[in-house]
């Protein structure tokens, strides 16, 4: 899991998708105008510090980026011990440049990123689900993705699943 969430994040920061597509329909040339962001220095935000999360943050080390933390079940000491900044959950959402979700579900967690919450992430910031599809409400997500008020996201998961290959998220080129 947490090697899907390093490998989402380099994928995101490179414009991958973009660049394969555009490489698959013989637009090589345009890939330079899709020029990706630098990771280090960057803000790597993580909800849930369990086993998972924590592993997130070890595979990031060469990375070289900021590490912020969110898990109500972790003290702040604890997580400054792992080298993670414990923030509250909508400080970590308007700071972190890339959102990985680890946590569990649980009825506090449905929906945890929901329209209101995500609508604190910032223009440029990236959102990696690796946990259970219905933390984020999936259709509050898919309009902040068609509307371009986040960069873009990666997901491992769905609301419902199997995802209906009818979902609009499925059709947008930020995801």
């Amino acid at each position: 899991m947490a090697t899907s969430a390093i490998a989402f994040l380099l994928a995101l920061s490179h414009k991958m998708l973009i660049k394969d597509r555009l490489t698959r329909d013989g637009r090589w040339a345009d890939r330079l105008d899709h020029n990706g962001v630098g990771l280090t220095g960057r803000t790597l935000g993580v909800i849930g510090l369990g086993n998972i999360g924590r592993e997130v943050f070890r595979l990031a080390l060469p990375l070289e980026m900021k590490h912020v933390g969110h898990d109500p079940f972790v003290k702040p000491e604890a997580a400054a011990a792992a080298g993670v900044q414990w923030l509250p959950l909508d400080d970590l959402l308007k700071t972190a440049d890339f959102i990985v979700i680890t946590c569990a579900l649980t009825p506090e967690t449905r929906h945890l990123l929901n329209a209101a919450r995500i609508a604190l992430l910032k223009p440029t910031a990236f959102l990696i689900s690796i946990a259970r599809g219905p933390i984020v409400d999936q259709s509050a997500l898919t309009r902040v993705l068609q509307e371009r008020r986040i960069a873009g996201a990666a997901l491992d998961v769905f609301e419902q699943e199997p995802v209906s290959p009818n979902d609009p998220i499925l059709k947008l080129d930020n995801v």
